[in-house]
C-alpha cells in the first residue's frame, strides 16, 4: 500500500483498481484524496455556460439535493412529471441493478443518486461517482461519511475522457447533465466504451417538444450552455452505439432514456 492510499476509504481503494495506468499515476499525487474524493484534474474544465458555472459555486451544492435540483426539474418536467424519488426508481429500473454490480454515476453532483445505487448493489458491488465540480464533490464526500457506505467512491474527472478501462462497468447512469456537456456525444462514446457486454445505460436529459418555440432554441442554448436535444436524437445516438431495447419516457422538456448492450 502506498502513502497515497494508506488510511484511504475502502471505496476509493477499490476504485483505483479500475483506473487506466495514466489516471492511476495521477492518483498517486500527494493529497489527491485530501478532500474525501479522488482528484484527477489538475485544473478546472472549461465551462459550457451559466448553468454549469452555478454548479461550481458553494451555494448550489449546499442546497442542491433538497431545493435546487427538485425545483428546477419540477419546472422542466411539469407538475405531473415524476418527483425525485420517482427519478431514482426510474434510474434503478433502467439500470437493472443487482447485488455485486459495478456502477458508474456520471456527473454525479453531490452523489444523491450514487448513494441509492450503492445501497442497491450491496457490499460486493461498487459505485463510482464522477464529477468535475470540486464544491459538489466536497458536499458529496461529507454526505458519504454520514451515510457510511464503504462501496461508494467519488472522483473528480472529465466525463468526456473517463479515466477507466474498457468494459469496466455493468451499468452507467447520467441524470440531468448530458445537455451541459461541451460534447455530449463524446460523453456517450465514453459511457459506451466503459460498459461491459450486456451493460445498461440510463440517461435523463433535455428534449425539445412541439410546445418549445423553435426560434428560442439557439438563444436558450447560447445563454445557458444547456443543449436542447431533438425528440429522437438521444434514442438514435444510443442505437448507433449498439444499444438495444432503447426506451424513452417524456415528461415536459425532459426525457428518460435507457438501453442495454448485447451480451458477448
Amino acid at each position: 500500500m502506498t502513502s497515497a492510499t494508506s488510511g484511504e476509504a475502502l471505496g476509493l481503494r477499490r476504485a483505483r483498481e479500475l483506473l487506466v495506468p495514466e489516471a492511476r499515476a495521477k492518483a498517486e499525487r500527494p493529497n489527491s484524496t485530501a478532500h474525501g474524493y479522488l482528484d484527477l484534474l489538475p485544473e478546472d474544465l472549461e465551462s459550457t455556460g451559466a448553468t454549469q458555472d452555478l454548479m461550481t459555486t458553494s451555494l448550489v451544492p449546499a442546497i442542491y439535493e433538497r431545493y435546487w435540483r427538485p425545483a428546477l426539474t419540477r419546472v422542466a418536467k411539469g407538475l405531473t412529471g415524476p418527483g425525485m424519488a420517482e427519478e431514482v426508481r426510474i434510474a434503478r429500473l433502467l439500470l437493472g441493478l443487482s447485488p455485486g454490480d459495478l456502477v458508474l454515476d456520471v456527473a454525479c453532483g453531490p452523489g444523491n443518486f450514487s448513494r441509492e445505487f450503492a445501497k442497491a448493489v450491496g457490499e460486493e458491488g461498487l459505485v463510482v461517482g464522477i464529477d468535475a465540480s470540486r464544491t459538489m464533490l466536497a458536499r458529496g464526500a461529507a454526505e458519504l461519511v454520514a451515510a457510511g457506505l464503504p462501496n461508494l467512491a467519488l472522483i473528480r474527472g472529465d466525463a468526456t475522457a473517463l479515466p477507466f478501462g474498457d468494459a469496466t462497468f455493468d451499468a452507467v447512469c447520467c441524470f440531468a447533465a448530458l445537455h451541459l456537456f461541451a460534447d455530449p456525444f463524446a460523453g456517450l462514446d465514453e459511457m459506451r466504451r466503459v460498459l461491459r457486454p450486456g451493460g445498461r445505460i440510463a440517461l435523463m436529459t433535455s428534449v425539445r417538444r412541439k410546445v418549445t418555440l423553435p426560434p428560442l432554441k439557439p438563444v436558450v442554448e447560447r445563454v445557458s450552455g444547456m443543449r436542447m436535444f431533438e425528440g429522437d436524437e438521444i434514442v438514435g445516438a444510443l442505437q448507433e452505439r449498439g444499444f438495444a431495447n432503447v426506451r424513452q419516457r417524456l415528461a415536459g422538456v425532459i426525457q428518460f432514456v435507457g438501453g442495454r448492450l448485447p451480451e458477448a
